[in-house]
């Protein structure tokens, strides 16, 4: 079994057959896409942990306040 590279030169890789401008494009848009996806996904997670710390030592505040 041997394998065939597809493309003369690795200049024509990145030309894509005259595509290569949509084709990285689309690459760049999407893995800027899911960065941002994640980049958000974390920071809502450490916004969500640090509400949920803030209302647990609010209620231990309560609880001592009534005791």
């Amino acid at each position: 079994m041997t394998l065939n590279f597809q493309f003369a030169s690795i200049s024509d890789f990145f030309a894509m057959g005259g595509y290569g401008f949509y084709v990285w494009l689309s690459y760049g848009i999407t893995f800027l896409a899911v960065g941002a996806l994640v980049w958000l996904s974390k920071r809502e997670i450490r916004q969500t942990l640090a509400q949920a710390k803030q209302e647990q030592a609010r209620e231990e505040r309560l609880k001592k306040q009534q005791s």
